[in-house]
């Protein structure tokens, strides 16, 4: 399967969000991640996509739950289609974060290099007010409530790392 055609490869800073079956909690960081970029002012230089590590969901819409939450925070999940994440995007991409161990151990193992196994990181590793917790639950079988605090979760962290990204992003496109 191609890369999302809206992926920039021209941009300055290139991100992956990967969870399991790319359709609750790497769709909602890739639409928070977004809207930051896009308030900023940065879309032309950061690219943002998501993907997961199985292929259970290619082709389908988030859960609706997953869409439910992001419109209760003013954020479009409805274009969103789930792919699956493919070793051949390391070259092209400067971050891939990750939201639980499972899928660390599984994105580094796919990864042929050090290079490429530095770029997986835990997405609650940037977060530095995180209590030691360092997996974002999967909400996929639990409720409405467990989506919307996974939500928050995911919105504090992306947060944190836009904070950490963008310094070196302005400097790079001055």
């Amino acid at each position: 399967m191609s890369f999302d055609r809206s992926f920039d490869e021209s941009a300055l800073f290139r991100i992956c969000f990967v969870c399991t079956g790319n359709i609750c909690r790497s769709p909602m960081a890739e639409a928070v991640f977004k809207s930051l970029v896009r308030k900023a002012g940065l879309s032309t230089l950061i690219a943002v996509t998501s993907a997961g590590t199985g292929d259970w969901h290619v082709g389908e819409p988030s859960d609706a739950r997953t869409v439910a939450s992001l419109a209760t925070h003013h954020l479009d999940g409805t274009t969103h289609r789930a792919k699956q994440f493919d070793p051949d995007w390391f070259e092209h991409l400067d971050l891939v974060v990750v939201f639980d161990r499972s899928q660390e151990r599984i994105l580094r193992a796919w990864a042929t290099n050090d290079e490429d196994r530095s770029k997986v990181q835990l997405l609650m590793s940037f977060d530095s007010d995180n209590t030691g917790q360092l997996d974002v639950p999967d909400p996929y079988y639990s409720d409405a409530a467990m989506f919307e605090s996974v939500l928050g979760t995911i919105e504090k962290s992306c947060i944190a790392l836009f904070r950490q990204v963008t310094p070196g992003i302005r400097q790079g496109a001055s």
